[in-house]
């Protein structure tokens, strides 16, 4: 089955931001040492044909929010940065992990159905 790049893009856009692990406190917004804000995220693709892209994705309380597109994303930062995600779209559906450091981030993600994975790298915006 070929996933079209668009619907991919969507779906792993969001992988960058974060569902917490279980049992994981959210963030709060901290002075300091808060991952809230705009953050812009490259989805690199490792295996498949679904393709790379440039998104940008807001966290805000700790949750993630879509900054754009037409996709929807759930998830959370925890306390220490570590994220999980899981993003969809009417054409497919992701999940990503990994963690965020100060104003840089990187994991890996893969679609539901395994047709694609890579990585993906974030930088804080502004």
């Amino acid at each position: 089955m070929k996933v079209s790049l668009r619907a991919i893009v969507i779906v792993t856009t969001a992988i960058l931001t974060a569902a917490e692990p279980s049992g994981a406190a959210p963030r709060r917004a901290a002075a300091g040492g808060s991952f809230d804000g705009l953050w812009s995220v490259a989805i690199s693709l490792s295996y498949g044909s679904c393709g790379s892209y440039r998104a940008a994705v807001r966290i805000a309380g700790g949750r993630v929010e879509p900054a754009g597109g037409d996709f929807t994303a759930y998830g959370s930062v925890n306390r220490s940065g570590g994220i999980s995600v899981s993003v969809s779209s009417g054409a497919g559906s992701a999940f990503g992990s990994g963690r965020l450091s100060g104003s840089r981030g990187s994991g890996r993600w893969r679609t539901s159905g395994g047709q694609c994975a890579g990585t993906w790298y974030a930088s804080r915006r502004g």
